[in-house]
């Protein structure tokens, strides 16, 4: 269903585990008990995934052309129009944000901090502290996550961010998203382009995707005290 949703010809929610590329032997790492718990592996996978996803949003943005001095004479090549604005969700996002940058060497950088505060009744909500951002009006914006759950928090940080000017352009990149959270952000921000490394159907009480693969941040960075 949300591989055939489209705007302007083009799919907006796009599962890049339906195509058959050696991104489902990484999904198949971040996901394994038995594989998972190597956090630099782990890392790297989240970055690595962030890469492939890099390279197909590429396929989506402008070029103009440019003409270089080659050492034999002169050649025509096709150069982005203009550098994306690479943002991401502090902590856990940091290994997707490096494979992003890894291929978008040149972009702008945005970081925010948002975090879900717990209250005992077993509820929590979204607290956000911290926002860098260059201005965005007219820019190429990716949000990366590597979880999109209830979608809580990702909404939250690019309404926040969309106060630094509205971008051409919404690309969020998740690892995981659950169908629940990407109905959550395209009722909030329908224009935006979701690239996840797979889908999953279902979500806890407690808002983690099932089978999902558990707490990405601690997964990558180490356990953390519970705010």
């Amino acid at each position: 269903m949300y591989f055939a949703a489209m705007i302007a010809g083009q799919p907006t929610i796009i599962n890049l585990s339906k195509q058959h590329s050696i991104l489902n032997e990484w999904m198949y790492e971040i996901r394994s008990v038995d594989i998972q718990t190597d956090r630099m592996r782990f890392r790297r996978n989240l970055e690595r995934i962030a890469e492939i996803a890099a390279f197909e949003i590429s396929k989506h943005l402008p070029y103009v052309k440019k003409t270089c001095i080659t050492p034999l004479g002169r050649a025509t090549c096709h150069v982005l129009e203009q550098q994306p604005v690479v943002a991401t969700i502090l902590r856990a996002g940091l290994p997707m944000h490096q494979g992003l940058l890894n291929y978008f060497d040149k972009a702008d950088n945005a970081f925010i901090s948002a975090y879900r505060k717990h209250h005992e009744d077993g509820s929590f909500h979204i607290n956000l502290e911290y926002l860098s951002c260059p201005p965005l009006e007219g820019r190429y914006l990716i949000i990366c996550d590597p979880m999109l759950a209830t979608g809580a928090s990702l909404v939250k940080s690019i309404e926040l961010l969309l106060e630094c000017g509205q971008p051409a352009q919404i690309h969020v990149v998740a690892a995981i998203a659950c169908t629940v959270g990407i109905d959550h952000l395209r009722r909030h921000i329908p224009q935006a382009y979701v690239w996840a490394g797979d889908i999953d159907e279902e979500l806890t009480a407690k808002g983690y995707i099932v089978p999902g693969l558990g707490d990405a941040g601690d997964l990558a960075f180490g356990s953390k005290q519970q705010q």
